[in-house]
């Protein structure tokens, strides 16, 4: 099983953008956990992260009859682009939409998520661990 896990905007900036939020781990980090991560369960990961949504659109195209399922975390993409959400819908891969806070208690504008309706569901507010949960729940459903 083959899992792309794609990062939207600014998440390159983890460890130093709001480290009260987002804790202090980078992204290499954070990357470098969920590969051990995916060993554990039995499946192989790819991860990307851009800060340009055509490239993620690109990427989300790209795993089209190479991946099985796709983890996501748009970011503030989450909230404004309707061309990932149409590329998500496009592929038909399950996906899992994630986010490290927890979406709901911060500012109104973020409550509402354009990419969760084409995925099979959204975890949020568990910080890194938001991304275990959702390779875990997503290889799960894939399994059945």
């Amino acid at each position: 099983m083959k899992i792309l896990v794609i990062n939207g905007v600014n998440m390159n900036m983890l460890g130093i953008r709001e480290p009260d939020k987002y804790g202090v781990m980078t992204l290499k980090d954070l990357e470098k956990d969920l590969y051990s991560f995916s060993f554990e369960l039995g499946i192989d990961i790819e991860t990307f992260q851009s800060n340009y949504e055509g490239e993620i659109v690109e990427k989300i195209h790209s795993a089209l009859n190479n991946f099985d399922g796709i983890v996501i975390n748009p970011g503030a993409y989450t909230h404004t682009s309707v061309a990932i959400r149409d590329a998500l819908s496009a592929v038909n891969i399950p996906t899992v939409e994630i986010h490290m806070t927890n979406v709901y208690s911060r500012e109104e504008f973020r409550h509402k998520s354009l990419i969760a309706p084409v995925c099979i569901g959204q975890i949020s507010g568990f910080g890194p661990n938001s991304y275990k949960l959702g390779l875990k729940a997503l290889t799960d459903f894939l399994d059945n």
